[in-house]
Formats: structure tokens, sequence, C-alpha cells
């Protein structure tokens, strides 16, 4: 490595442009700020209270079948609904305009603890093809241009229900995040016929510093441009846009790297590791979509133990976002874990 990365730099994001900056040396600074409460280690396979449990009755009076696999529903309080009228608003400087889309909830399991870590891989690969499926329907519904799947795990990341489960959003606007993606997507191909994350593959695997893990068809690793302290990266080989576009080993092998990546988070501070994790995929409409490879994303907060979190606040909300140890040294600790 560069003697670069032994003081403090800053690093580029390939898919989105953003930046980060890395102070190796501020990891030796004392810690006397907020320590998380430790989550429950009192596991049950059921819950009356819980509005996602099979059989319960939701918030709204729905009541839930007595599901034993995966099981999707609308949102009961959706962030997105289904409007008519599509109109748009200026004055002056300041616009606004309608947005539609619908959210749906997915309960990965009828077990009120089985988290994506203890899952088999019978288990993995249907909660994979039931985002595939939902997928697929959900791109058949009219106006709608971009399908967001996503879990947020644990309550200190905002999660209100502890059952597993996880969302996604298909709404008639491509997010910001999704529109930056694609133009860099689309200018990489266009330059060397080839995707971005194909050659950023290539080049992680020849240099092998930040690869966590792989198998046939997918691989694992701290991207370098990581912001969050254990911040990884599953990339399927084979270049594609969408989920849905896999072939049943690659969705096996999507599955079995989910359930790895988990479990390794599990073992870094001995808890129920908590994340947001997103899968990244194509927009819709053909014209964003030269060049994309879908990818997915862990963004996990815990920083020095199982008890204090990694803030985004200060400087990082008004300059940019700041990490204390390299992605090198995170990719040490998780790949020693495999």
């Amino acid at each position: 490595m560069s003697n670069v990365f032994q003081q403090t730099h800053i690093r580029t994001n390939i898919l989105t442009g953003a930046e980060v900056l890395i102070s190796p040396h501020r990891t030796q600074r004392p810690w006397q700020g907020a320590q998380e409460q430790l989550p429950q280690q009192d596991p049950i396979s059921y819950d009356p209270d819980c509005y996602l449990c099979p059989g319960n009755t939701r918030a709204n009076g729905a009541v839930n079948p007595n599901y034993t696999h995966t099981y999707t529903f609308v949102n009961d309080f959706s962030a997105l609904t289904p409007q008519q009228d599509q109109s748009f608003w200026q004055e002056g400087l300041l616009e606004a305009r309608s947005e539609s889309g619908i959210c749906k909830v997915i309960c990965f399991a009828a077990d009120h603890s089985q988290q994506l870590s203890q899952m088999s891989s019978a288990q993995l690969l249907q909660v994979v093809q039931t985002w595939q499926r939902e997928f697929k329907e959900l791109s058949q519904l009219p106006g709608i241009q971009n399908i967001q799947i996503f879990e947020n795990k644990g309550a200190v990341m905002g999660c209100s229900n502890p059952h597993p489960h996880g969302q996604i959003w298909a709404q008639q606007s491509i997010p910001q995040e999704i529109r930056l993606k694609s133009q860099r997507f689309q200018a990489h191909h266009t330059g060397r016929q080839k995707s971005l994350l194909e050659d950023y593959l290539q080049q992680e695997l020849e240099q092998d510093q930040r690869v966590i893990f792989q198998n046939d068809s997918c691989v694992a690793l701290v991207p370098f441009w990581a912001v969050w302290p254990f911040e990884s990266m599953i990339v399927p080989k084979r270049k594609m846009a969408h989920i849905s576009q896999m072939t049943p080993v690659e969705s096996r092998d999507f599955g079995a790297a989910i359930g790895q990546l988990t479990q390794i988070y599990d073992r870094v501070f001995g808890v129920s590791f908590p994340y947001s994790a997103g899968i990244y995929q194509a927009p819709l409409d053909p014209q964003w979509q030269g060049g994309w490879h879908w990818h997915m994303l862990f963004y996990p907060p815990l920083l020095r133990s199982a008890t204090i979190k990694k803030f985004m606040v200060g400087y990082e909300m008004f300059g940019m976002p700041q990490r204390d140890f390299t992605p090198e040294y995170a990719a040490g600790i998780l790949k020693a874990l495999v």
C-alpha cells in the first residue's frame, strides 16, 4: 500500500463521485461519548404483541395469515401511495411535484427471532426468490421507474419491529443516488464497453486487500471508498442490471453470500449486528440502464464495540463523511472471521 494511506487522505466513491476523509491516527483517541444498549439476548420464536408474527393482528386491524415462509404485504403506513393526480408547482425559486408509488413489507421468516444470519441456505434462497418475484410484479405497474429493496436491522438503525423483515419501495421518480450511479455506469460503459463494477472487481481481486470472500457467482468486499466502519458490498461477477436476471445457481450463491456475510458480522462483537442494507438496481427506464451492474451494500453503524456506534455529525454533516480506521483494516477483521 502507498504511504498516503498511512496518513490523512481522501478517497473517491467511483459509483457516485462522493468523497470520504480517512484519518487512521484517530483510532487512538479515547472515547467518553454515548454507548448503545446491548440488544435483548433472549430470543423468542413467537411474540403475541408483534405486528408481523403469523396470525397476529396488525395496527390497522389487518390479520396476518399463518405463514410459514416469506410473507409480503403493502405497508400499512406507506411513505409512498398511489396518486391519480400528477402535478407540479413552482413559485419563483420554489418547486414541488407530486410523487406516487407503493411500499411493501417482506417478512423473511415466520420465526420472530430468526435473522438472515441464522437462516438455512434454502430459506435464504427463498428470500432472494421473493425479492425477484416482487421486483418482476412491481415493475409491471404503470408509472413505476425505480424499485428499491432494503432492510433496516436493529433498533440502533431505527428499526421499529425486531421481527426479521425488509421493505421494497417502488416509485415513479428515480432517486438521486440512483441517478448518480446511472450516470457513472453509463459514462464508463460508453468508454470501455465493460461495466464499472466489472473493471473495479477485477482490480479488487488482483490486489486482494479488501476482499472478504467469494463464491462462484459473487464477491463480498469492503469498498475502497467505504464510509461506515464495517461497510461491505456484494457484487455479482456477471454484469446484470436487475436481480431478476440471475440464473438459479446465481440466486442460490447470492443468498449464500448474504448468509455468510451476516454471520461474519455477528462474530465481530459477538452480538446480532445491526445494519442498513440495500440492493441497487438499474431504473426501469431503458435510457438509464446503460452499463448498469446491480450490487448490494451493507452499512453497519457499530464502531469500536457492540455499544459504540459511528455518528454522522459535525464535519460529516457540513463537509464530507470521515472515518478513522481504513477500509483495509476493516476488511482484515472481517476476513479473519470467515
